[in-house]
């Protein structure tokens, strides 16, 4: 890492940002330098992308406005970003400063191909067209070991998660950036994605010295790659340090709760149940994509393959694996909404894979799911207390006049206020619009609730504190959960068992703990080596440089 000492490539001062009344960053100040990775961290809502947008002045198109501050940066050309003119942003973005969304998916433009995309950033900025640009398309490609050359002439939905992310790197790099800007960039990917993302930026990191601004909500990915972290809650920087020291001896009342609550691998587990009755038995089911469908062409794909599981009550069972090993369509398999081709349900002591759709409708309401973004499972119409209650009326649970009652007890077992039932989705944080969707799936008493990445978006606390609402409403209601997740160590906290899921099958599985401290199959293996570690930290954190002034902002605890 280029010392400190030297002049800043970045220096933010004092900026203020803000979305009409309201100021979503205050007075943020901090610098970034070359070859150097600075991770911006803290919860939703903290500022972190504001700050991100602002940068690169995207943030007018997001409906805010930088109201106050200076955002230097040096060079050949020294400029003031706050105060250049659309044609200077234009040359700036994509050439000087580039961006790595979070979404790949929304981010890519679906109609055009990959090609022509990097194309189009190349003829902006470099006066590339035709043969030459294409050759270098190529070329960025297989930087970002992307080396088959059809891959141009594919569409984004035609590319995995992790090779669409892989296409943004490259469409970020391909103009040799001084500063790389990665928003949230491996927050959906499964551990093994991401590590090959975050080794990918590395290695062009120490390639080309460029600096990096990391923001991210997973305090595990910045223990890897974070020269200095500055830690935001509510629009302002509370605390500032090299990584080592933050993580190891945190100053902020609010950094100790966010390392506190980010989950940690060998911190424990729930002792698997012994003798508990079986409400959920899966035996050889199989699942399959394609066929005789207008765009299969008649190839199918086995998404599930021979699958065999089974789930107790008050018990949870954790499912590990990464991004098309079939975790959700499992999921979706027992829950018929895929249809399998073969293989049991079995759901109380009942046959429901052969069941009529009238004649499934009354086992629906043992078996609820909660899905992994909760402002898409929510209908953004409807006031909360018939969104929470809406499963019990459709099965004739609650009678339309006694809804709303219905409605405040619901929200206050998950920890909301019962006064909220007559607001909207978007007037709640995503953390708590996870909670109304628990809350709903609770409304027709299940006897199990799939969790399908139900907390893999959310940031480290309101993860932790759906989580910990889990294990609460099992102990109270004896829910069993199928929780299925790619960060293992949030599935070690929560799950009595762990079942592991490879190309549509299960390799492994048994108690949470001897699968961890002690896994069979190669694939677990490797899972495991990918996941981020805190402990790397300890010895750099003895050897810390403490010649850098670390600062805290004071601010309530």
């Amino acid at each position: 890492m280029t010392p400190l000492l030297s002049p800043p490539l970045l220096a933010v001062r004092d900026l203020h940002v803000t979305f009409g009344q309201t100021e979503a960053v205050r007075g943020l100040s901090f610098n970034l330098h070359h070859g150097e990775t600075l991770a911006l961290v803290g919860e939703s809502g903290s500022g972190k992308s504001a700050t991100a947008l602002s940068i690169l002045r995207l943030i007018e198109r997001e409906g805010g406005r930088i109201a106050h501050g200076s955002i230097q940066l040096a060079g050949k050309h020294p400029s003031d970003i706050t105060t250049l003119p659309a044609a200077a942003l234009r040359a700036l973005r994509g050439d000087r400063i580039a961006m790595i969304f979070q979404e790949p998916m929304t981010s890519l433009n679906p109609v055009m191909t990959i090609g022509a995309q990097l194309c189009e950033t190349l003829a902006l900025h470099r006066n590339l067209r035709g043969r030459p640009a294409r050759e270098a398309a190529r070329a960025a490609l297989e930087r970002v070991k992307i080396p088959e050359p059809d891959r141009l002439d594919q569409y984004p939905h035609e590319l995995s998660g992790g090779l669409r992310q892989r296409v943004m790197i490259a469409m970020a790099l391909i103009c040799e950036p001084e500063i790389l800007i990665a928003d949230e960039p491996t927050t959906a990917l499964d551990v093994t994605t991401q590590t090959e993302i975050l080794l990918l930026i590395a290695g062009l990191q120490e390639e080309t010295g460029m600096a990096v601004l990391f923001i991210t909500h997973d305090l595990g990915v910045v223990s890897e790659i974070a020269d200095r972290v500055v830690v935001m809650k509510d629009g302002t920087k509370v605390e500032e340090g090299r990584t080592a020291e933050i993580f190891s001896t945190p100053m902020a009342a609010y950094t100790q709760e966010l390392v506190a609550a980010t989950p940690r691998l060998g911190e424990g587990a729930p002792p698997p149940r012994t003798e508990v009755e079986p409400v959920l038995r899966v035996e050889g089911l199989t699942t399959v994509f394609g066929g005789a469908g207008l765009f299969s062409k008649g190839k199918t794909t086995a998404a599930v393959r021979n699958v065999s599981l089974t789930l107790g009550r008050g018990e949870t069972l954790g499912l590990v694996g990464e991004s098309g090993c079939g975790k959700s369509t499992l999921a979706r398999s027992i829950m018929r909404l895929v249809e399998p081709i073969a293989g049991q349900v079995e759901l109380l002591g009942c046959r429901i894979d052969g069941l009529s759709p009238n004649a499934l409708k009354p086992h629906r309401a043992k078996m609820q799911m909660v899905f992994q973004d909760p402002y898409a499972s929510l209908n953004p119409m409807m006031a909360i207390r018939n969104l929470v209650t809406e499963p019990a009326f459709l099965h004739g649970m609650v009678s339309r006049r006694h809804r709303r009652v219905m409605a405040a007890s619901l929200l206050e077992k998950v920890g909301l206020p019962a006064e909220a039932v007559d607001r909207f989705p978007h007037q709640f944080s995503g953390g708590q619009r996870q909670r109304i969707c628990i809350a709903r799936a609770l409304s027709v008493s299940p006897q199990i609730i799939v969790a399908d990445e139900a907390v893999s978006a959310l940031d480290v606390s309101n993860a932790r504190r759906v989580t910990d609402l889990m294990a609460r409403l099992q102990q109270q209601e004896g829910v069993a959960f199928l929780f299925i997740s790619h960060d293992i160590a949030v599935v070690e906290r929560v799950s009595h068992r762990i079942a592991v899921m490879y190309q549509g099958e299960i390799v492994e599985t048994g108690p949470t703990a001897e699968v961890l401290r002690n896994p069979q199959h190669a694939y677990t293996k490797r899972l495991l080596s990918a996941v981020p570690r805190f402990d790397r930290l300890s010895l750099s954190a003895q050897q810390t440089d403490h010649s850098e002034l670390r600062t805290v902002d004071s601010m309530p605890a």
